[in-house]
């Protein structure tokens, strides 16, 4: 995983806060309950014991993971976005062919949150978007089939 992932600057703050939290208070807390678990006497039989170390491979593995994304992470300067295009850190509002209005923010892959309506720039439809401006449109192949996309707007 040593390839570069862009990151808005809100998106590249949350991997910092997880890494700090995972690191700074949630291997404090498995390593209680590990001492804890300990307490309780043989292990072979200890179920709680189980459970915090499975807990802190989880942890661990998510940590290493953290550093690795923070190591390759390429944050997108918000105050040269070019708001004549879309890009990265880019607000997009859009109509579909059948109507239908949205608006999108695109991010980079990993920041990706349909259901925020954060779309990655690696998407069917943000790889398209990517480098358009408003008014023009796109034609779209998604699973349902092909969608033509009309820009209205690209904003910061």
């Amino acid at each position: 995983m040593s390839k570069e992932q862009l990151y808005t600057p809100e998106g590249y703050q949350k991997l910092i806060d997880e890494m700090n939290y995972l690191t700074q208070t949630r291997r404090e807390e498995i390593k209680k309950s590990i001492a804890e678990a300990r307490s309780f006497g043989d292990l072979s039989e200890n179920a709680e014991y189980d459970e915090a170390r499975n807990e802190q491979a989880k942890v661990e593995a998510r940590i290493k993971e953290l550093e690795e994304l923070i190591r390759n992470a390429k944050v997108v300067d918000e105050d040269v976005i070019d708001t004549s295009i879309v890009g990265i850190g880019s607000l997009v509002k859009i109509r579909t062919s059948d109507g239908m209005e949205a608006e999108y923010n695109i991010v980079g892959s990993n920041e990706a949150d349909p259901d925020a309506r954060k779309i990655s720039d690696q998407s069917p439809i943000g790889r398209r978007l990517i480098g358009k401006k408003a008014g023009e449109k796109v034609l779209v192949e998604v699973p349902s089939g092909k969608v033509t996309i009309d820009i209205i707007s690209v904003s910061r």
